[in-house]
């Protein structure tokens, strides 16, 4: 799987492809969110698999968690949210980079 496959992508007049900059919608809270204590080994990716049956949805979760860590894993005991209504957010991310 290629991780820019959501990344539009534009030619300049020279005919040069180039990535535009993916736009993250905010997540706000909602009573549909799961609350999670990360154990040894757990990263974004397989969180968003064990949740969202989708592991490429692993942003949703970093997003919704303002860690600072530039990485896929996740320190163990740390308390994640889990949004629990995709679909909007999905929607508002289709939005924002239309």
């Amino acid at each position: 799987m290629n991780r820019y496959s959501n990344t539009k992508t534009l030619n300049t007049e020279d005919g040069i492809e180039y990535l535009t900059t993916t736009r993250y919608p905010d997540i706000p809270r909602s009573t549909l969110d799961y609350y999670v204590i990360t154990a040894v080994g757990d990263r974004y990716d397989t969180l968003a698999q064990q949740f969202y049956k989708d592991y490429t949805l692993w942003w949703i979760i970093a997003s919704a968690n303002t860690l600072e860590q530039a990485s896929l894993v996740v320190q163990p005991g740390v308390q994640l949210r889990i949004p629990g209504d995709i679909s909007t957010i999905l929607s508002n991310f289709n939005k924002a980079n239309k």
